[in-house]
């Protein structure tokens, strides 16, 4: 059972993810060359899926939680095995990659980040399956699904080749620059 403060939440979250996954399918087609070309990286491909599986995960949950004394027990437990098995076969995948591309696993450690997000919505999807009137679950899955947003829209920003201004990367580059002009003016 979906508590009724959650409704809107989810009737909102429903439309948000159909227009998501709407612009991811318009960046897709932008991004078709480095996608689909002879040689296409392994990455961009398995981002795109990864925005994919975000987007497709939160839009069923919503419209689960919207059908009426249903419930997204359910729902979280199916996405979340879905969504533990699109990791499996992405790390399987990129494996089996690695051996033409080493940097490939290092690129991929967004994957961490939807392992434990898919993993959280099969745990608190069982509870909700025990107690069907468990709040606290229900809105710890309603916070996942805005972390399902969150990262999907990080995977399709990272798909179109948005510039990445991460602050360990950004603070690693200031070290790495002052040392480089102090070591030029000694």
């Amino acid at each position: 059972m979906v508590p009724e403060s959650l409704q809107d939440f989810f009737v909102a979250t429903a439309g948000v993810a159909g227009a998501l996954i709407g612009l991811l399918f318009v960046a897709i087609s932008v991004a078709q060359d480095r996608l689909t070309s002879e040689n296409a990286d392994p990455i961009h491909q398995l981002r795109a899926a990864a925005a994919l599986t975000a987007f497709t995960n939160a839009l069923t949950i919503s419209l689960f939680a919207l059908i009426p004394d249903s419930g997204i027990g359910w729902a979280s437990v199916s996405v979340g095995i879905v969504g533990l098995l699109f990791i499996a076969g992405s790390l399987i995948s990129l494996l089996q990659e690695r051996r033409a591309h080493r940097a490939a696993l290092r690129d991929a450690t967004f994957l961490v980040g939807q392992l434990v997000i898919f993993a959280l919505q099969l745990v608190y999807g069982l509870r909700l399956v025990a107690h069907r009137h468990d709040t606290g679950a229900a809105e710890a899955i309603a916070v996942l699904v805005v972390v399902c947003f969150l990262l999907g829209i990080a995977r399709a920003w990272e798909l179109v080749g948005g510039p990445s201004f991460s602050f360990f990367g950004q603070a690693f580059s200031f070290i790495k620059e002052r040392r480089d002009h102090s070591d030029r003016s000694d």
